[in-house]
């Protein structure tokens, strides 16, 4: 038997898509669920609050549903007669994670539409894209059964599981096509401005693939676990993210980082929209097949926990850049600045001592996901230090005379592409690089000391060269600066100068040493290191007169400017060339 889905656009202007299920032979008490979090997405997002309508019907009778708790009803059927149940779901969430809808596009996961049909869940999911505003076309890499060329028309997946991993774009998008080791690839970009240079993006974008498919499989007739790939892009004046899929991922980014016509140069922003490519698609590998334990089979009605984002999250961020640099997309010197970026940014959190990363792991539900102004305090990115951990494991390994990219495969063949603990991780760094890296793990996974990257970054043929710090950092303070609203404390870090001081969040720094600033770094030539002078802020309409001292380090978080030695040893270079590509 076949549960079906019918999703019809139902009003542009009030953003509603009308969902219709249909299940045959329902149980006499039929339950139904709607998931409260997307896989890959850390949070528990609350679907049900965007369903309206919900009504259930057998043989044009209706049918009762009772409400057992905010996502799950059941429904009181009258024999085995096909259920029907409809409801309206609100789509204005302009994320990769939920659903959106007005006059220009729509997208959604079946995480935000699709009831589960529990009980049913192994057996084939039908979806129908029914009515849809004139013109648009539809995307997705679920199995086409029977469509036209717009795309409207039936799909099919094998499972509830495999229905909500395909995501789906609607409307007047740009479409390209490429094949990366035979396989088929398709691009869908919405939004772009009409200077976009599609046929640049298809090129980058295919030797970011034959990279990884390579890696992966090797690049002689690989093995790939997908039949055909879908990237979904959606580009707006601002923003950035992306959720990985079985065989697809969604995008967002802002379309100023889209190639541009006539311009051949590689810059920041379309450097940035490349490592969000790289990133979403190495996870087809890590973490979609290759993930936790805990995750081999997720439980949609609450919080799925692990503690190793570190390794899904944090590894997949290491190489998404390193396959930019090693497929010839950005050259050392730009790879090198984003790696400093990450070493900045994780020096320059004070939650780096308090919490490991396997902890931030574990926590990701309650922390990283729902950040504040103390987060930088309480808590390390399992992205930015479990990219480091990486990093430190990968030049260990090469001076062990193995390398991390030998560990990933290992781990992929011996566990047949699917669900691995960190003891699978330690026995695979161990059979790699021919020793123990329990102490490694123990101290930099699960501890809180500091990574010894200066000295594995040299043995690589790197100079590690400290810069100067803003005042911001001196102090220990992230701010906002405009014209409008002048210079704002957004977080105050434990153990700096600023929190001594007494400054909070969301003060206004009004004015230091007697004059006003606009900009927090003109306090530079106002102040004397080591000698206090009056800060003035507002706090809930008060000005407040505190007392701020410069220190004479540099702080918390002192910048971080990585370079290639010119004259590295040959054994240096050697590892070097491995590791980056010559």
């Amino acid at each position: 038997m076949t549960i079906h889905y019918r999703i019809d656009v139902e009003d542009v202007h009030a953003h509603l898509f009308r969902v219709t299920l249909r299940v045959p032979r329902p149980a006499r008490e039929q339950r139904l669920s709607l998931p409260v979090w997307i896989p890959g997405s850390y949070l528990v997002r609350e679907f049900a609050r965007h369903l309206s309508d919900l009504r259930a019907e057998q043989g044009g009778r209706a049918v009762p549903l009772r409400q057992l708790d905010k996502a799950s009803w059941v429904a009181e059927c009258g024999g085995r007669g096909e259920l029907s149940v409809s409801a309206l779901v609100y789509a204005f969430d302009t994320s990769v994670r939920c659903a959106f809808l007005d006059a220009s596009r729509g997208f959604f996961n079946g995480t935000g539409l699709c009831l589960r049909v529990e009980g049913r869940e192994a057996e084939p999911h039908r979806l129908q894209i029914g009515t849809l505003p004139r013109g648009w076309q539809v995307a997705t890499a679920m199995r086409a059964v029977k469509v036209d060329t717009a795309g409207r028309g039936a799909y099919e997946a094998a499972d509830y599981d495999e229905l909500v991993d395909h995501p789906f774009e609607l409307g007047t998008f740009w479409r390209g096509r490429f094949e990366a080791h035979g396989v088929p690839h398709e691009f869908v970009v919405a939004g772009a401005l009409p200077d976009f240079d599609g046929e640049r993006l298809l090129a980058d974008t295919r030797r970011i693939c034959e990279a990884q498919i390579a890696f992966w499989h090797g690049a002689r007739k690989p093995k790939v676990p997908f039949e055909r790939y879908v990237f979904l892009l959606n580009t707006s004046e601002d923003g950035h993210g992306g959720l990985e899929h079985r065989a697809s991922t969604a995008l967002l980014s802002a379309r100023r980082n889209l190639p541009q016509a006539g311009r051949a140069e590689t810059t920041d922003g379309n450097a940035d929209l490349l490592g969000l490519i790289s990133h979403e698609y190495f996870h087809t590998w890590n973490v979609k097949r290759l993930r936790p334990a805990e995750f081999a089979r997720y439980d949609y009605t609450q919080e799925n926990y692990t503690g190793l984002l570190w390794f899904f999250e944090g590894f997949t961020s290491y190489y998404d850049d390193l396959f930019l640099r090693r497929c010839g997309l950005i050259d050392t010197a730009r790879y090198l600045r984003l790696l400093s970026r990450t070493l900045t940014g994780v020096s320059a959190t004070p939650g780096r001592e308090v919490q490991s990363v396997a902890q931030a792991s574990f926590d990701a539900w309650v922390k990283y996901y729902r950040s504040d102004e103390n987060t930088p305090n309480a808590t390390i990115s399992y992205y930015a230090k479990g990219s480091l951990v990486a990093l430190a494991l990968d030049l260990s390994l090469r001076r062990d005379g193995s390398s991390l990219d030998e560990v990933m495969r290992t781990l992929w063949t011996t566990s047949g592409g699917g669900p691995i603990s960190e003891a699978d991780i330690a026995q695979a760094l161990q059979q790699c690089g021919g020793r123990s890296y329990a102490k490694e793990l123990a101290a930099w996974v699960h501890g809180r000391e500091e990574l010894p990257l200066k000295g594995l970054l040299y043995s690589a043929g790197m100079e590690w060269q400290s810069q100067s710090a803003s005042v911001a950092q001196r102090l220990g303070l992230r701010v906002s600066e405009s014209a409008l609203t002048g210079v704002k404390a957004t977080h105050v870090l434990r153990g700096g100068a600023a929190e001594v001081a007494g400054v909070a969040a969301g003060d206004e720094i009004l004015a230091v040493a007697g004059w006003r600033v606009r900009r927090l770094d003109e306090a530079l030539r106002l102040l004397v290191p080591g000698r206090a002078a009056e800060c003035l802020v507002v706090r809930d309409q008060r000005v407040l007169a505190l007392k701020l001292v410069l220190p004479a380090d540099a702080g918390i978080g002192a910048p971080v400017n990585l370079a290639a030695d010119a004259k590295p040893g040959k054994a240096a270079l050697a590892l070097r060339e491995a590791w980056l590509g010559r």
